[in-house]
């Protein structure tokens, strides 16, 4: 399949394509009459590659990650590595936002709260 042909059929951004192609990421992708190729390994690698983005890897951190994968079962411990980096990331994210949502809902009540007080006096 081609590289418009995935792009339309997987919806893959035709850059994350052109991202793959340059890393030569590319398994049995080939070139036939100066067009890549691209099997069903190269789709779910790139199906892996949009996963990574969505879940905050940067670009060259998606870079390292496929790398590490195409290299094998030896490469383990630094993916699940770099998984759980991304993982604790994300929930120091998340307690931050919460403690944001704690300290709004303070100071609504506080609002709330000297309202009613002068609605009394």
């Amino acid at each position: 399949m081609t590289m418009d042909e995935a792009s339309e059929r997987y919806k893959i951004p035709l850059e994350m394509l052109k991202e793959y192609e340059s890393w030569d990421l590319c398994g049995a992708a080939k070139k036939d009459m100066g067009v890549w190729q691209y099997d069903d390994q190269d789709i779910e690698r790139l199906g892996m590659m949009m996963t990574l983005r969505d879940i905050g890897f940067n670009r060259s951190e998606v870079e390292t990650y496929m790398r590490l994968t195409v290299e094998g079962g030896r490469t383990e411990s630094i993916r699940l590595a770099m998984l759980d980096k991304k993982r604790e990331k994300t929930l120091d994210e998340i307690h931050f936002k919460e403690k944001q949502i704690a300290d709004m809902d303070y100071l609504r009540h506080e609002i709330q709260k000297n309202a009613k007080k002068e609605k009394e006096r």
